[in-house]
């Protein structure tokens, strides 16, 4: 396809996308000196482009009073904890979303960063770990992540629906196996222990409240780069391929291609999530990237919704508050059918999850919005 070709394209798409963007244009008639008068009342833009900065704002400063408001419990255990997972169905929420392609192996991807953090880097298991700089550690589990993330969107690109599911899952399970039955260089079911993150200085950013912060600007430069990619022609492409692929052949753009290069952006964002579990844990093993904690970021992308990037995050933090507080309520052997059951609420009744069921229930209390 010719650089003309791309550049008409993208500027067909782009002006379709805005085109569509736009909230319809009402008329309010009123009489003036026995003569109607016909007024718009499109909103405007400037107006909304501040109230949309103005939630973030406040959602901003909320999450960055927190910690100095709650305790360590509920700053590291709740709030860092939500944050590092939100990171990871981030990543399955883009994909999903965005390219409709549902991933399986997100946290298989975030768990390859994880254990390249504790092979290459410090941990309890001095024979296996190489004590190599953290900041280097860091830059190869991430690049780690990018390339498994791409080998794995080589492989189910060609597919589509139930088969990207049962391949994405299919190797999340068979990387599961490997981690549990080599010690060589996964130390099998044992895993690692004592991997904590960097100290700079008296600044430990093991301690709740650094470790929060920690975690809140990854969360926050993660949905950044989400809203931002979603935006550039190749978003727009990749929109494109998840609503008709048959015609974005036709104007000749390499489907299979934007694909991949989403699931290297997806691994991206998961090896980020994957270094911060990490170092959350302190310690990984094959548990970490069972076949139940596969399913868990499936859960809290649906949970949350998948159609917004926020919605992961909403997602993360409901799923740790019901694991955290619904063993006070029943017995900790049956935390999974809990779950279950509100996943399968969620999708009966809200299939965009909470975040669509709070634009549904905003929409009811505001009828004026809608038109």
């Amino acid at each position: 396809m010719s650089a003309n070709k791309w550049r008409h394209a993208m500027k067909s798409s782009n002006s379709i996308a805005a085109r569509k963007s736009q909230p319809p244009v009402s008329t309010r008639t009123s009489v003036q000196d026995g003569r109607p008068q016909t007024t718009s009342t499109q909103p405007d833009r400037y107006s909304q482009t501040r109230s949309k900065l103005l939630r973030y704002a406040i959602i901003l400063i909320i999450l960055l009073v927190y910690p100095w408001t709650a305790s360590s419990f509920f700053v590291f255990q709740i709030g860092a904890q939500s944050l590092i997972l939100g990171i990871i169905a981030l990543s399955l929420a883009f994909l999903a979303g965005y390219g409709g392609m549902v991933s399986l192996s997100q946290l298989t991807v975030a768990g390859i960063a994880g254990y390249a953090t504790a092979i290459f880097g410090h941990s309890a298991v001095g024979q296996i770990s190489l004590e190599w700089p953290w900041w280097l550690v860091s830059v190869l589990a991430m690049l780690l992540a990018v390339g498994a993330a791409t080998l794995i969107g080589l492989v189910s690109v060609r597919t589509d629906g139930i088969y990207t599911i049962m391949i994405t899952l299919a190797i999340g399970v068979a990387m599961f196996y490997l981690t549990q039955q080599n010690y060589t260089v996964f130390n099998g079911f044992q895993g690692f222990s004592n991997i904590f993150p960097p100290q700079f200085g008296t600044l430990n950013l093991r301690d709740p409240i650094p470790f929060y912060y920690l975690s809140l600007f990854f969360a926050v430069l993660s949905y950044a780069a989400v809203k931002y990619v979603v935006r550039t022609p190749f978003g727009v492409a990749l929109q494109g391929t998840r609503d008709n692929t048959r015609r974005m052949r036709a104007l000749g753009f390499n489907v299979a291609a934007h694909r991949v290069a989403a699931h290297a952006f997806a691994g991206l964002l998961a090896g980020i999530g994957g270094i911060l579990l990490v170092w959350y844990n302190a310690r990984i093993s094959p548990g970490t990237i069972g076949t139940s904690a596969l399913l868990n970021i499936l859960i809290i992308a649906v949970i949350g919704g998948m159609r917004h990037p926020l919605g992961a995050f909403i997602g993360a933090l409901a799923f740790v508050l019901l694991q955290n507080f619904a063993i006070d309520l029943i017995d900790r052997e049956r935390f999974n059918l809990v779950i279950g059951g509100t996943f399968l609420l969620i999708l009966i009744f809200s299939p965009d999850g909470l975040l669509g069921l709070w634009h549904r229930l905003r929409g009811l209390l505001h009828p004026a919005r809608k038109q």
